[in-house]
């Protein structure tokens, strides 16, 4: 039986984002669970169970993706490309959560399958307004795609 909170995944190398996301998320009182994956090889380990996510009862499958892109390693970009060109992951909601502002990020995010593409606020007023709304829509209303 699957939880009736949505798992998101959180792929965010910068520390004092990631708090900030999850200070949002709880001054927003949203209990959903969120695993904090700090760099593109280990969010791909955990959407794909490998390493130590092989546990698919300890570590579902996120009903969402929220995706920065300027990542160590393997950017998110690469992160998007797999998520979107594996079946069993491709119609996973990815929502890409970043500063960039260039149009060619958000073009290249699109491209590659985002379904949503937002800019960090730079307040947490604005942040906390960003979250509700990411709740708002993608895990209340929005509609999840068959076998989900």
């Amino acid at each position: 039986m699957k939880d009736s909170l949505a798992h998101i995944l959180l792929v965010e190398d910068n520390r004092m984002d990631v708090e900030l996301t999850l200070d949002a998320f709880n001054e927003a009182r949203l209990l959903n669970a969120i695993h904090v994956a700090p760099n593109g090889q280990d969010a791909l380990d955990y959407l794909f169970g490998r390493g130590p996510y092989t546990d698919r009862s300890a570590h579902p499958l996120p009903s969402l993706v929220l995706l920065d892109l300027k990542l160590p390693g393997i950017d998110g970009f690469e992160v998007l490309r797999q998520i979107k060109s594996t079946a069993m992951l491709k119609r996973l909601p990815v929502i890409i959560l970043t500063s960039s502002k260039e149009e060619g990020d958000r073009a290249l995010s699109y491209d590659n399958g985002a379904n949503s593409y937002l800019v960090k606020p730079v307040s947490f007023d604005g942040f906390l307004d960003v979250v509700r709304k990411i709740e708002g829509y993608w895990l209340s209303l929005n509609v999840a795609p068959p076998g989900e």
